[in-house]
């Protein structure tokens, strides 16, 4: 398998994203090719090779007519049906442009249905979004990670106004990523860089074991006083090959607690999880003088411990906390978007297995009033028929 690493210490955005990999190998031809499926017209993608604080990258360029057209979320996840791309393609373009949906819609107090794109829903944002896609499918790559994300300061300007930098959406988007900002008024990461991230990263971090194969820079539009406005991708293989120490490292944090409630350790495993851990769970065990109590666990990447530790130690009340650093072996796997009542429905798809993601199935079961494990067995069913095709009839 093939792992890509976004290194976003300048942010990221749709068309840095899809120019690192353009530079990194992903021919650029196969990638319009793909692209050219969608039935949008009149555009044209091309790339170009820049210097960005000294280091050589592409920059890419999406024209189109000026349009005044404004897309929602449902005409969107239309056109990339419609297209017939290769599934994996579909797939990451529609779980990109849900998680999108989802965060404007909880922002706008709007379905995610009917969430109005504005510069996402242009036609240069669709090719940035479909292309970086193209992209990863051109390179073969089965799975994707970041960085902590960097972003900037002060405000910019959108379709809705003047609004916060980092936009509203970009904090939604990358609700319990690590982020890190600096004092720069330039927007450094985009919705549309966010959104990518959201609907595609399994991790974050520093570069995990991999032999590296091949890397590539992807230019932003303006030059950055401190820092070259680029971000990078390096690809390669996990670095395995039966040795123990080729693991992704992460930690294990702890804490015993006698005396909180059932309810309030529901909460904390809740929040811990909102907080980017991997896992984390509750042991019973007995402490000293025979007091009944609980263990509270939680296994994070090792860039997102402190934020964890932070929320292990406000929700139990716990005075302290301890850890270890331990190795874990996640095995490959892929994220696919079925549809259930319309509604979009994410699947982690391994080897010879598929995982319906809960927080989709209850979201569709709350607006459909269908039972969640029935959700469920709809998402999976969908998933069978697309991953096993039609019946062959041929006698």
């Amino acid at each position: 398998m093939t792992v890509a690493w976004f290194h976003c210490f300048s942010g990221i955005a749709g068309d840095m994203a899809l120019g690192a990999l353009i530079d990194a190998g992903a021919d650029l031809d196969d990638v319009r090719d793909l692209c050219r499926r969608l039935p949008v017209q009149d555009w044209q993608l091309d790339a170009e090779p820049v210097l960005r604080g000294g280091i050589g990258a592409t920059k890419v360029h999406v024209s189109s007519r000026p349009s005044t057209v404004v897309r929602t979320a449902a005409h969107i996840h239309g056109l990339v049906t419609e297209a017939r791309l290769p599934d994996r393609v579909r797939d990451r373009a529609l779980g990109t442009f849900s998680a999108l949906a989802q965060a404007e819609g909880r922002l706008h107090r709007r379905p995610p249905g009917q969430v109005h794109f504005h510069e996402v829903g242009g036609i240069d944002a669709i090719v940035d979004v479909v292309g970086t896609c193209a992209a990863l499918e051109v390179l073969d790559v089965s799975e994707v990670c970041a960085s902590p994300v960097t972003t900037g300061l002060g405000v910019v300007r959108s379709a809705h106004g003047t609004i916060p930098n980092p936009a509203p959406a970009v904090v939604e988007l990358l609700r319990g990523a690590p982020l890190q900002g600096i004092d720069v008024g330039v927007e450094l990461t985009t919705p549309t860089g966010a959104a990518l991230l959201a609907a595609l990263s399994t991790g974050w971090g520093p570069l995990p074991p991999m032999r590296v194969d091949r890397s590539g820079f992807g230019a932003g539009t303006r030059e950055l006083d401190d820092r070259p406005n680029l971000t990078q991708v390096v690809l390669g293989e996990p670095h395995t090959d039966g040795d123990r120490s080729a693991g992704q490292p992460v930690m294990l944090l702890e804490v015993n607690v006698d005396d909180v409630t059932g309810e309030a350790l529901a909460h904390a495993v809740a929040a811990l999880l909102e907080a980017g851990a991997h896992d984390a769970w509750v042991t019973p065990i007995v402490m000293k003088k025979g007091r009944p109590a609980h263990t509270v666990s939680a296994l994070a990447d090792v860039a997102l411990a402190d934020q964890v530790a932070a929320t292990l130690t406000s929700q139990t009340g716990s005075f302290g906390v301890r850890g270890r650093r331990l190795d874990r072996w996640p095995a490959a796997r892929t994220i696919e978007t079925v549809e259930v009542d319309g509604r979009a429905v994410r699947v982690k798809v391994g080897a010879g297995r598929a995982k319906v993601e809960h927080d989709d199935a209850a979201r569709v079961a709350r607006a459909s009033g269908r039972p969640v494990r029935e959700v469920v067995s709809l998402a999976e069913e969908a998933w069978r028929r697309r991953d096993q095709g039609p019946p062959d009839h041929a006698g």
